[in-house]
């Protein structure tokens, strides 16, 4: 599983908003080496994250 729906949307782990056309950064979850997307916001705030696959929690 990743943080794609099942239309294609690519969507921030944390706050699950669209993340297409903005600047969201794209990489792999360092346990599992599942994709995981977070939008710009989440990530300048260090909000928490979790795999969806394996449940490794990131800051």
């Amino acid at each position: 599983m990743s943080t794609t729906d099942e239309q294609g949307t690519r969507s921030c782990v944390s706050c699950g908003i669209s993340v297409a056309g903005t600047n969201a950064a794209r990489f792999k979850c360092p346990d599992c080496g599942t994709v995981i997307y977070r939008c710009a916001k989440c990530r300048k705030q260090s909000n928490l994250y979790e795999c969806p696959d394996c449940g490794f929690l990131g800051p």
